[in-house]
């Protein structure tokens, strides 16, 4: 039997960002990017939920201390991201572009090596109420 069970913590922030590839020239970015292309940034109150599937404890019955997740996520995600110009002040997405989904890879490569690898994890971001991106994909 498959004793696995998944458990959630809810965070957010707030940053700002442009898409942009800047092998391309200013008519082609907008066309590709919309709005979102803006020079002078855009922002969202992201939503990012983060999933942690497992077996859990005997002696705690916790799947994982949801405390420490939250602290985890807090640290190395909240106070990195929230309220920055991802383009602008962040040292990952100087050369990515901070797109939804790569936000959400990197979201996921640091939160992995902040928890051990018998968890599985996943992160789902939210960008608007109506788009957001998993990874991994299932």
């Amino acid at each position: 039997m498959n004793k696995k069970v998944a458990v959630y913590r809810k965070e957010h922030f707030n940053a700002a960002h442009r898409l942009n590839n800047p092998l391309w020239d200013e008519a082609t970015n907008k066309k590709v990017f919309g709005k979102c292309n803006n020079p002078h940034y855009h922002g969202h109150n992201y939503e990012l939920i983060v999933k942690l599937t497992g077996v859990p404890d005997e002696a705690t019955g916790y799947v994982y201390d949801l405390k420490l997740l939250s602290d985890i996520i807090k640290e190395n995600v909240i106070d990195k991201f929230d309220h920055k110009n991802l383009n602008e002040d962040t040292a990952e997405f100087k050369n990515l572009n901070p797109t939804a989904e790569n936000i959400a890879v990197v979201i996921y490569n640091i939160l992995r090596e902040k928890i051990e690898t018998a968890f599985d994890l996943q992160v789902r971001l939210y960008e608007t109420e109506r788009n957001f991106v998993e990874y991994p994909a299932n």
